[in-house]
């Protein structure tokens, strides 16, 4: 059976058709598979007391990738931070940027790759852990162990000054009993005047007696005197 020139003609047509309908398939498939925003991957991370801007590119194409990294504020971009050339691998290759970041600091990292990526951003946004890589160093804790000996200082002063009336208070609690002792003395030597004086109960008697002898004195110079004078007249 013999093929016909237009049905040649029909067949060659359909096969270019589908050719170039494979072809525009697998040049779009190809493009869209070579390389993608969502194989590049960003986070912030340290690396012992240093904090970091990790960026992965997981294109198994090979294409060359410009990643830049910038500080966001309130939506805007504040600074940039660096800009670095990657080529990305299936397993991943790994860009770092050094960067201290604070905790919950915003950062957008930007990816360009020509006739593939043209300037997109990694969403969503890379947003720093709330905790710093550097810890903030605590007070030492013995600190206030070493300011305690002050209030003690201060404390064992008013205990002396708590000593010293204690002492002034036992000598003024010895001075009644030295007093005592001065005191019996001079009850003594009162008792001693009175007796040397006649104050006491013989001093009626003393005064009787010297009366009566007063009286007996006056009439024996009465008697002698009348006597004489009888002598005398006779």
């Amino acid at each position: 059976m013999s093929i016909s020139r237009r049905n040649a003609r029909r067949s060659v047509r359909i096969l270019g058709l589908a050719s170039a309908s494979a072809a525009l398939v697998l040049g779009v498939s190809g493009q869209a598979l070579a390389c993608n925003i969502s194989e590049f991957k960003a986070e912030a991370t340290c690396k012992g007391e240093k904090g970091q801007i990790t960026v992965t590119d997981r294109d198994f194409s090979g294409q060359k990738a410009t990643v830049s990294v910038f500080l966001e504020n309130n939506g805007a971009d504040e600074k940039k931070i660096g800009e670095q050339v990657v080529t990305g691998t299936k397993e991943g290759a790994t860009i770092v940027f050094d960067e201290d970041w604070a905790p919950g600091a915003v950062y957008r990292v930007n990816v360009n790759v020509p006739r593939f990526i043209n300037n997109k951003s990694i969403t969503p946004n890379v947003i720093a852990p709330a905790t710093a890589c550097k810890k903030e160093e605590s007070p030492s804790p013995t600190a206030p162990a070493s300011e305690s000996p002050a209030p003690s200082a201060s404390a064992s002063t008013p205990a002396e000054d708590s000593a010293t009336p204690s002492a002034s208070e036992s000598s003024s609690a010895a001075a009644p009993v030295s007093e005592a002792p001065s005191n019996a003395p001079s009850a003594a030597i009162g008792d001693s005047n009175l007796a040397e004086t006649g104050a006491n109960s013989n001093t009626g008697l003393i005064a009787g007696v010297a009366g009566a002898l007063v009286v007996v004195g006056g009439g024996a110079v009465y008697f002698g005197m009348r006597r004489r004078g009888a002598k005398s007249g006779s």
